[in-house]
């Protein structure tokens, strides 16, 4: 290696940092330049691409840790401390021995933190180490991801996780298209299309995925700012003990009438003044009673939280076995504000929704086809989930070449499948690993009399170019993003991994890769007879499937349906596997559109490929269409539509297919087919309306279909405003949106949908649990009011018989009325001296407009107190920053804890608001996961992590915190007492090593046990009574008064034990330490007996270590006094121990000091839990009882309560909307006109009677 100056190397080091900080950047490739050394290399100023995400070094640990622990005012505190005891006139004891606990206290803190940085390092090696290939000397080799440097070209595979930025430069597609997907940089699943092959960027941390990383973040627990309040009361008590001892000091001076002989003077032969004594004093004092602030509080919280995360995510009820994902948690400080919970804000779908969209219904020109086949399938399938065992499963349907209607005299059951048996809980868990791909998603039962339809429609020659039904199909098959691929290549859930099958022949040369860059070309030919086609341009290609893990060739390959394409993933001829209708699989940004892609399936309409120009249909005839895509207006929040400009391959005519919410479409439709339509058909956009509502009644999603044909003139002036707005620089999304806004107008109506998203398992019990436990729940969703409404009923949020008030106003005046009258009516019914013991079930129903002014400054209190008296709140047409805004103004206002709940990315904004974000990791990306706290794989796990272990972590820590203090206050006061019988001298009557030892080592493990180990009440009671979780809401058990009544009880303590053995040895000869050591042995056995008699469940564990704890005393005391003689100069604790022991009078002195300073806590409790137990108390009674009894009581207490037996909640099929009077068969609680709302009523509805109350 060439050597090379300093010089040199300041000189590269500041033009690599000019080049990383260039916003254009200059690249090279490395192949050139392989033989040249590394200071030759043209992007050697880039960053590598290992990744470094540990805070530390081996080399510099020590400093960096320090730095970081000393950002803690507590140890600067003590530090200070030390070195204060350094100066001599005010050092309470040998200066060196003073560094000991704080020393330990850091090495405790530094070792914990090394064993996180290490875990992070382990992390990094892991993703570091990644095999990957790197094109080398005209082949590819095998490497590790972090020898990859920038300009260096790679080959990836399918599903495979890809550390770096890369520019695509080839593909195995025929066509170069490569679908990437970014959920483990923005956590989005939708799969973004990339063309060309692999070219190295961005490496290491300049990567986008470690720029978006911001590291951990910290937030402080409800229960740490009280702590802190605490330590400062606890800095005030030690400044007036010390403040005490400076006085007496002053006064005892003052007192003497000479100079005792004890009082050596300085080399000048004078005393210090006693003014100036006492001044002295009040230091020596602060360094005596240091430990009164308990130094190890802080490092045990720490561990007593691992220990805690520790069991919640090993926790097998919080294990989802569908997704094969435990609980995470992400934040190590704030387990404890689980136990605290007041209000959960909660999403909807996909997080009290499976996200498995399931297709239903459908209306098509004004007639409902109910799919009453499918419906009874869905049925069996909730049927085997009740009985845990699947009787029923669908085979896949063999291709046709149309639809016979043969098929009409198959009745349902004959669909069923007798012989095929299979313990299952959910048939939807089949193909788990794959997104969108159950067969509770993929298979539908198509409607005989929508076939029948169909039928005729293909069979009409002169009507197949404008049969709207036809065109309902091809819109929901062609109006998407949805991509296909094939079983072997399918892209994964959430869930990454590399992939197993890896290629080892590399391409023939990297010039023939360059070549193809860009001008690849596909030749065709046919090896069987092809089907008919029709094409809109001749250059479109037609790709049925890809498949990215055969080894790359390019030789030709034939595949079932007579396409004989030239794919450079072919290894030889007729060796890839066939494209069937049955492998063909779709990848969906979203389970909507795929649902709708496999409802088009079902009726024959099949997509068989999409490329970035064209689509590709297959009729139930067997007749593929290929069209050309012109452009692709996608989806915002804004327009809550998408479309899809593409040319007819029959009629070459321009088609726009648009497809969104009922709202956004109605408003631009034209004349549905007026032309073609007799009588009352005309009514079309009426009837699907009324479809739409039947069908949001139902709980189901809804959307509406639409077609244009638009002139070649109109497209041509559109396509160049179109073009002008996609190379705009300023306002660029803005225009674009214009542009989408100015061609979806006119509108002609095609039909609508309605798409099931199922709730999920125990949503119902839980959100009741929740209810129960005191958790007041909201559920904030963008549905229509008429969907929310009916999943809150399926899902219990709204209950028969709440008083459910719907607020839906179109101005501020409006909305001021109705908040009024409505806060009027609660307060009456408050004052009522009827009503002072009850508790009136409300929920308010709103809409997002509602909401915005509810929300503004002038109505936000009013707002804020009528919540306050609901119980539940539904939120329908809300947007990301409305949930983000209520969950702050909730917090603000009612100085409440919070916890807020979803899926999505736009959960995200809510989820940091709430004290608590949780993040559900379904099918909808990993936003929220990763911006969360904690994550959890379903809803009903919120259940157990609130009720139980919320519980659990809350009561073990603010029980500890007490104990701590109680502990500390208890032993510095024997050191306190003390100073009145040694003129404040600030001298100790116990060795100082055995102080230190006391803290340290024989009172350290025992509060740590009961912080993680402690079990007030079991799971079982906890789950079966949710009433118990309230112990913890609000002020809680870690109040004001329960730290000081612990302080007192630790006064008393401290003075039994200094003055029982005080008045026993009263007037006898025994030395200093032989005083102080009953003094220890006794403050030791009283502080451990009163954590026994605070501790609820013992173990072997707690056995174990209470036991230890006491045997390490003895023995490290008696070792001590044997070895250590000269430690502690000019005292001598040599066999003070031993002695002790052989006298009975020690034995007697250490149980009856025991038992007058616990008595009265003792006494305390067994009164307090004989005369007015406590819930828990009362709770702990009956976990006394055999299981059997206990569940026997759970049962009845729960009937008493009319809760009664919580059985899975769905929504039932319902029937036809085309009945003559579709309104009755819908819940009384909510009809169509009171959703809807009039301008100036309110709507209130109870079980017995709806009521308004007009402004």
């Amino acid at each position: 290696m060439t050597w090379r100056g300093p010089l040199a190397l300041v000189r590269d080091a500041l033009a690599g940092k000019r080049a990383r900080q260039m916003g254009l950047r200059s690249l090279e490739s490395n192949l050139p330049y392989e033989s040249l050394g590394k200071s030759k290399q043209p992007n050697r100023f880039f960053s590598g691409n290992a990744i470094k995400t540990t805070k530390y070094t081996l080399l510099l640990f020590i400093p960096m840790n320090l730095y970081e622990q000393f950002h803690r005012l507590a140890n600067i505190y003590f530090v200070s401390l030390a070195i204060l005891n350094f100066v001599p006139v005010v050092n309470a004891f040998q200066p060196e021995v003073a560094l000991i606990p704080i020393c330990t206290i850091m090495c405790l803190t530094a070792l914990k933190d090394a064993w996180e940085d290490f875990r992070r390092y382990q992390s990094d090696r892991k993703l570091n180490n990644m095999p990957c290939y790197i094109y080398s000397r005209k082949q590819f080799v095998q490497r590790r991801w972090k020898d990859v440097r920038v300009g260096d070209f790679v080959k990836v595979f399918c599903n495979e996780v890809i550390p770096a930025d890369l520019l695509l430069l080839h593909t195995s597609d025929p066509n170069g298209v490569c679908h990437v997907e970014t959920a483990s940089l923005d956590g989005e699943t939708k799969p973004e299309a990339e063309e060309g092959g692999a070219w190295h960027l961005q490496l290491g941390h300049e990567t986008k995925s470690m720029l978006n990383n911001n590291g951990p973040r910290y937030k402080r627990s409800k229960l740490e700012r009280k702590l802190n309040r605490d330590v400062i009361f606890c800095v005030i008590l030690l400044l007036a003990m010390c403040l005490v001892g400076a006085v007496g000091h002053f006064v005892w001076l003052q007192a003497l009438p000479g100079v005792p002989p004890y009082l050596v003077p300085f080399s000048t032969g004078h005393l210090d003044s006693p003014s100036l004594s006492g001044f002295y004093m009040f230091f020596t004092m602060i360094i005596l009673l240091q430990i009164l602030i308990p130094i190890s509080l802080y490092i045990s919280i720490e561990f007593v939280k691992i220990g805690q995360i520790f069991f919640i995510t090993n926790d097998i009820d919080l294990y989802d076995e569908e997704t094969d994902s435990c609980m995470q948690c992400k934040a190590l400080n704030i387990t404890e504000d689980l136990g605290q919970i007041e209000y959960v804000f909660s999403d909807k779908t996909g997080t009290l929704t499976e996200n498995k969209m399931v297709f239903r219904r459908c209306s098509i020109m004004g007639a409902e086809y109910p799919h009453k086949e499918n419906a009874i399938r869905l049925a069996v399938l909730d049927e085997a989930e009740s009985e845990d065992e699947v009787i029923f499963n669908q085979q896949p349907r063999p291709p046709q070449a149309g639809w016979s209607l043969d098929s009409e005299e198959t009745s349902p059951e004959n669909t069923h499948q007798p012989g095929s048996r299979r313990k299952s809980k959910n048939l939807g868990k089949a193909h788990s690993d794959v997104a969108f791909s159950s067969p509770l998603e993929t298979e539908v039962i198509p409607d005989r009399k929508l076939l029948q339809q169909i039928s005729r429609a293909e069979s009409s020659s002169s009507s197949r170019q404008i049969d709207p039904y036809l065109d309902f199909f091809l819109a929901l098959a062609i109006c998407n993003t949805v991509v296909v691929s094939m079983a072997t290549a399918q892209r994964q859930r959430v869930r990454r991994f590399s992939c197993s099958h890896q290629t080892q022949n590399p391409l023939d040369t990297m010039s023939n890769l360059l070549k193809r860059v860009g001008s690849l070309c596909h030749t065709f030919t046919s090896c069987q007879k092809q089907p008919k086609r029709y094409r809109s341009h001749s250059d479109n290609s037609v790709i049925e499937e890809a498949d990215f893990n055969l080894p790359v060739n390019t030789e030709e390959t034939c595949i079932t349906n007579g396409v004989q394409t030239c794919s450079l993933h072919a290894a030889s001829q007729c060796e890839k596997p066939e494209t069937t209708l049955d492998n063909l699989c779709y990848e969906a940004e979203s389970p909507d559109e795929a649902a709708l892609v496999y409802a088009a399936k079902a009726y024959g309409f099949t997509l068989l490929a999409r490329t970035p120009d064209s689509v590709t249909v297959r009729l139930p005839s067997g007749e593929d269409l290929v069209f050309e895509v012109l452009d692709t207006l996608a989806f915002d929040s804004n327009r809550k539509r998408m479309s899809v400009l593409v040319r007819h391959p029959i009629t070459k005519e321009y088609v726009l297919y648009t497809k969104g919410a009922d709202y956004a479409i109605m408003e631009l439709l034209g004349t549905p087919y007026a032309e073609q339509l007799r009588g009352n058909q005309k009514e079309i956009a009426t009837d699907t309306q009324h479809h739409l509502d039947c069908y949001a009644k139902d709980g189901l999603r809804t959307l509406c279909f639409t077609k244009k044909v638009v002139s070649e003139n109109v497209y041509a002036n559109w396509s160049a405003e179109r073009q002008k707005a996609l190379a705009a620089i300023n306002n660029r999304e803005e225009l674009i949106m214009d542009t989408a806004v100015k061609l979806e107008t006119n509108l002609s109506l095609l039909g609508a949908t309605g798409v099931e998203d199922r709730l999920q398992e125990n949503v119902p019990d839980t959100i009741t649990a929740l209810r129960e436990a005191g958790i007041k729940v909201w559920v904030l969703t963008g549905d229509k009011t008429e969907t929310a409404v009916n999943i809150g009923y399926a899902c219990r949020l709204l209950e028969e018989e709440d008083l459910v008030i719907n607020m839906s106003c179109r101005n501020k005046l409006t909305c001021t009325s109705i908040l009024d009258c409505t806060l009027e009516e609660v307060r009456r019914y408050s004052r009522d001296p009827r009503n002072v013991d009850t508790t009136q079930a409300i929920s308010l129903v709103i809409d997002g407009h509602t909401l915005t002014m509810a929300l503004s400054s002038d109505l936000q209190d009013r707002f804020v107190e009528l919540v306050n008296h609901c119980r539940s709140v539904l939120c329908c047409r809300v947007t990301p920053l409305q949930k983000s805004r209520v969950v702050k103004v909730i917090q603000e206002k009612l100085k409440v804890m919070t916890l807020a709940v979803g899926d999505g990315a736009n959960d995200v904004n809510m989820i940091q608001a709430a004290d608590i974000g949780i993040g559900i990791s379904g099918q909808e990306g990993m936003q929220a996961v990763m911006a969360s706290d904690f994550a959890i794989s379903r809803f009903k796990h919120l259940k157990k992590l609130l009720l139980v272990h919320g519980h659990w972590c809350y009561t073990r820590l603010a029980n500890m915190i007490i104990y701590f203090f109680y502990k500390n206050v208890a032993y510095v006061n024997l050191l306190f007492w003390y100073q009145f019988f040694c003129g404040f001298s600030g001298t100790a009557m116990i060795d100082y090593w055995l102080m230190i030892f006391f803290n340290l080592f024989f009172t350290s493990a025992p509060p740590v046990m009961f912080g993680i180990m402690d079990k007030d009440v079991s799971a079982e009671m906890l789950l079966g009574v949710p009433e118990l979780y309230r112990t913890g809401q609000g002020v809680g058990e870690y109040k004001c008064s329960t730290f000081w009544i612990s302080i007192l009880d630790a006064f008393y303590q401290s003075l039994v034990c200094f003055f029982v053995p005080y008045l026993a040895y009263q007037d006898s000869d025994i030395d200093v330490f032989t005083f102080g050591t009953p003094l220890n042995t006794v403050s030791l056995f009283t502080i451990l007996l009163h954590l026994s008699i605070e501790i609820k469940a013992w173990t072997v564990v707690h056995w174990g270590i209470m036991v230890g704890s006491v045997m390490l005393y003895f023995i490290g005391t008696l070792v001590y006094s044997v070895t250590c003689v000269t430690c502690n100069p000019p005292s001598n604790p040599y066999w003070i121990l031993q002695e002790q022991m052989a006298d009975p009078m020690f034995y007697l002195i250490c149980i009856i000091t025991t038992v007058v300073a616990l008595l009265p806590r003792y006494v305390f409790h067994v009164m307090k839990n004989s005369i007015a137990p406590s819930p828990i108390m009362q709770a702990r009674h009956l976990d006394r009882l055999d299981p059997s009894s206990r569940e026997q009581w759970i049962k009845e207490w729960r009937s008493f309560r009319g809760g009664g037996q919580l059985k899975r909640s769905r929504l039932a099929t319902p029937p036809s909307p085309t009945l003559e009077s579709p309104v009755d068969i819908y819940p009384r609680s909510l009809a169509t006109s009171d959703i809807i709302g009039s301008e100036l009523t309110l709507d209130v509805f109870s079980e017995n009677y709806p009521t308004s109350l007009n402004t």
